[in-house]
């Protein structure tokens, strides 16, 4: 990171948080051999190489740093497009959203990514956490979208 720019470290309660995350990591490289959910903690936990917005603002390059992410209170997780016994393949996450069933009592938090690939996790309540870890490096690629 810059000089001045210090590690992400946010949580999500509510759908505005949640925003703020998926801003953080939008054009995130997701492995999917580094997702995992894990039904005992009622967790769903990923890794993730994150372009650093909030430090390049313009222009040409900037920074990737690795993040951590964990949402808790998962009861199921449901894919679409993602296997995750292929280890070795990456996502290219575009958004994170929070979707309200009148039927269940919990918000469902949809992960969108690029080749309509999606994880939808069904959750009692929202419990979103980011916190970058290790040293961020200097990219010159800096994601472009088709409205820029």
């Amino acid at each position: 990171m810059t000089a001045s720019a210090q590690p992400l470290k946010l949580v999500a309660v509510d759908e505005d948080d949640l925003a703020v995350i998926s801003g953080a990591l939008q054009d995130a490289i997701v492995p999917t051999g580094d997702m995992s959910y894990r039904p005992d903690d009622k967790a769903f936990v990923f890794a993730a190489n994150r372009f650093c917005w909030e430090t390049s603002p313009g222009g040409g390059g900037g920074e990737r740093v690795n993040a951590g992410v964990t949402f808790s209170n998962v009861q199921d997780v449901r894919r679409r497009g993602i296997d995750f016994r292929a280890r070795d393949t990456f996502l290219n996450l575009l958004s994170i959203s929070c979707e309200h069933d009148t039927e269940r009592k919990g918000p469902s938090v949809r992960l969108t990514f690029s080749g309509d690939a999606a994880i939808r996790l069904e959750t009692t309540e929202l419990l979103c956490h980011l916190e970058d870890f290790g040293e961020p490096w200097p990219t010159q690629w800096r994601p472009r979208h088709a409205d820029e």
